[in-house]
């Protein structure tokens, strides 16, 4: 005992029992310390293929989340200011004549197309039988891409001197009822927001910029009124990529609702991609394990497939339906990926998985057919698989690494998921990895740097119905522009027993060549 300090001195044979787990500690923390700056640099000066950030339970936060974290302290209070009391004239209203005198665009800044209509009661008629007493005006809000033009549908007036009766032929019917807006504004407007992630708010600026004077509730409302049109069709793709045998099924993240002042709800789309290439994102309020059941059902199909991340809530599904669950060789790769900046040896795992995907190159090369690819996999793939696990096992006989240890953990995940790997190699309709669905639901992430978040729910599946319309689109090499013109026009006459004819797959075969046009195509075509 030291009387100074009051502290005991350790013994030589004590200080030499300590120190490995001295070591054991500084090791660990070096490891741990090591893991996380390669974790920084690579988000920093990464390769964009390795940047995704997977949200873990380690509580490791991302960069910048300090900046973006929900303040816990109490909004200071608002400011309050006194507003002079008033009365207010209520407007009359014109009486509905069928003609738009009072255009709401500039015709000095926006061009204006007139199209001429005949009126049936004078078809057949010499001139001397009718006498054009007047015309009557009625505009709509077209849209080519990149600029707006007002269509304007010059209606004659005539008066038959036979009977004198006044006719004048009617304005042609919107897909919206009573709406001043085109088809290929709408079309546009959706495109806009959905394919190339304008927000609504943009969308009015240009709007104004070009000499157009609408409200932005009214983009919404036309927005919204359209989606609602197109949901049959979605309900129809969904309910065909459910019959799908082999399906792949992921989800991410969206702010959507209100949680309480100045806060949004944390939910996720479910993104679904079928073997036909058709894709649904499929909106729900959490991560919750029964959300995958909603989406996909309890019916199973036969000898079904589902190909996934290797998330729980899919574990569990597929053992209560009886499906079979494959599980993505990249999301292995990844784990491998990010541990090879602390331990080295993971680049031999790398060089495995490397050697599958060589194999997978080559079969489409080569361009083999179901039965020789299954027989070129088994030749070439299975071999590297089996010492893919064969090398992980030796690792871990070595005992050489932490629990904690990066590596231990990617070599752990693997293993784990050994059975949900191998399946590819018995089924040639299964892909080897869900870079396809990731692919397809880049379209919500690329969005969301946009429009950041959905004001309600409502908007959220919104967002879902439309880019499941438009990333099939692209899928299938289909215009999303030209496919949204048409089934806006064809979905309120098309029998609803073949509205899966509408889809983008059925589409572009049935409709696609001789397809419906907007006026705004008729008149520039004239």
């Amino acid at each position: 005992m030291n009387s100074a300090t009051g502290s005991r001195v350790l013994s030589l044979d004590e200080a030499a029992a300590y120190r490995p787990h001295q070591v054991v500690d500084l090791s660990r923390e070096l490891a741990d310390a090591k893991y996380q700056i390669a974790w920084f640099k690579r988000q920093i000066f990464g390769q964009k293929s390795e940047r995704r950030v997977i949200d873990g339970a380690d509580g490791q936060m991302s960069l910048g989340e300090m900046f973006t974290q929900e303040q816990t302290a109490a909004p200071p209070p608002a400011i309050e200011r006194p507003v002079a009391g008033h009365t207010r004239r209520a407007k009359s209203k014109k009486p509905n004549t069928g003609d738009d005198s009072l255009p709401f665009f500039d015709d000095s800044r926006v061009p204006v197309e007139v199209i001429e209509l005949a009126a049936p009661e004078a078809e057949g008629l010499s001139p001397e039988a009718f006498e054009v007493i007047g015309h009557k005006n009625s505009y709509r809000l077209a849209q080519r891409p990149g600029s707006y033009v007002v269509l304007n549908y010059r209606r004659p007036v005539i008066k038959l001197k036979e009977s004198q009766a006044i006719v004048c032929p009617a304005a042609p019917v919107g897909v919206i009822e009573g709406s001043r807006a085109d088809v290929s504004f709408i079309a546009g407007l959706l495109v806009d927001k959905f394919a190339y992630h304008l927000p609504f708010y943009r969308q009015h600026q240009r709007l104004a910029d070009s000499g157009v004077t609408v409200s932005r509730p009214w983009l919404t409302q036309i927005g919204q009124q359209g989606i609602a049109l197109l949901e049959p069709i979605y309900e129809a793709q969904f309910k065909s990529i459910r019959t799908s045998r082999v399906k792949a099924m992921d989800e991410t993240p969206i702010k959507a609702g209100h949680a309480g002042p100045g806060k949004l709800k944390a939910a996720y789309f479910w993104p679904v991609y079928g073997e036909l290439d058709e894709v649904c994102f499929p909106f729900f309020e959490s991560r919750r394990i029964e959300h995958v059941e909603q989406a996909l059902g309890l019916t199973p199909v036969e000898r079904g497939v589902l190909l996934t991340d290797g998330y729980t809530a899919y574990e569990h599904y597929t053992k209560k339906t009886g499906l079979t669950h494959a599980q993505c060789w990249a999301h292995t790769r990844r784990k491998l990926f990010e541990a090879q900046d602390v331990e080295p040896t993971a680049a031999r795992g790398l060089d495995f998985i490397g050697g599958l995907y060589a194999v997978e190159e080559r079969i489409r090369t080569q361009k083999l057919s179901t039965a020789r690819k299954l027989d070129y996999r088994l030749m070439h793939a299975k071999p590297i698989v089996e010492q893919f696990f064969a090398w992980i096992n030796q690792q871990f006989e070595a005992q050489g690494l932490l629990p904690s240890n990066p590596l231990t953990k990617a070599l752990a995940y693997a293993r784990e998921r050994r059975f949900g790997l191998e399946v590819y190699l018995t089924d040639p309709d299964v892909p080897i990895d869900t870079n396809h669905l990731e692919r397809a639901l880049r379209a919500i992430p690329m969005g969301r740097k946009s429009w950041m978040f959905c004001w309600t729910e409502l908007g959220a599946k919104h967002v879902g119905i439309m880019q499941s319309l438009i990333v099939t689109c692209r899928l299938h090499q289909i215009d999303p522009y030209d496919y949204l013109v048409d089934v806006l026009q064809r979905v309120g006459q098309h029998p609803a027993n073949r509205v899966e004819e509408l889809t983008p797959r059925l589409w572009k075969q049935f409709f696609a060549s001789d397809s419906l046009r907007s006026s705004l195509h008729t008149a520039s075509m004239g």
